[in-house]
């Protein structure tokens, strides 16, 4: 089984970016001004229409490297496999449209996504009671979807052994030998209600405890 371990580290992301834009709004007031004087009326400046976008003036490009990383990981383990169908349950959306641009792709969430793309369909799924029978799945995904299980936050039932029961699962369903892509927030043991649970690397292993790693 594959698997991948991703550190989230706390950080204040309204205060950082609130400090940025109080920083940048004089420079972006001076570039109206040099547009203004530049502009032929092509595009002119329409107070009502501005969008102050104060954040983008960096040396590189940011990105968020929670979100980036695991599904490049993961996309490139299902090109290395090359399953004749790929399973995701709820990781985030732009994993299973990418993927099915070189393998078929059935996402599954709660709230079934309405995505139209050619080798992906969109259906609904509860992580607690999968549409899979028993040892059937060549290849799965669950990436950042555990951790929420039972909290309520995306409309499901209240359940403190969600997760562990999500985790049974995936077990259940998965085919021997075949691939599992999973992720979690890896920190110190916290629930942070709704939003999700971190856990130590020996509550992750306990989850799947049995499985052949």
């Amino acid at each position: 089984m594959e698997r991948k371990i991703i550190l989230k580290i706390p950080f204040s992301v309204f205060v950082y970016k609130t400090i940025r834009k109080i920083i940048n709004f004089p420079g972006y007031l001076k570039d109206i001004a040099i547009y203004s004087v530049k502009c032929d009326g092509r595009f002119p400046i329409k107070w009502l229409a501005l969008y102050p976008s104060l954040e983008d003036k960096t040396s590189q490009t940011h990105f968020d490297p929670h979100y980036t990383y695991h599904p490049a990981w993961a996309a490139r383990i299902v090109a290395k496999t090359n399953p004749s169908i790929h399973i995701d349950i709820s990781s985030i959306l732009h994993f299973s449209t990418l993927v099915s641009a070189f393998v078929p792709v059935e996402f599954y969430d709660y709230r079934p996504a309405g995505v139209k793309l050619e080798n992906l369909q969109c259906k609904k799924g509860d992580l607690m009671a999968l549409p899979f029978a028993d040892n059937s799945v060549e290849s799965l995904s669950c990436m950042h979807t555990v951790e929420h299980i039972g909290l309520g936050r995306y409309g499901d039932p209240i359940d403190p052994d969600g997760d562990i029961k999500a985790a049974h699962e995936l077990a259940r369903v998965l085919k021997t030998g075949g691939t599992f892509l999973y992720v979690a927030p890896i920190g110190k043991s916290r629930l942070e209600f709704n939003a999700h649970r971190i856990y130590s690397y020996e509550q992750v292993m306990r989850l799947f405890e049995g499985w052949n790693f």
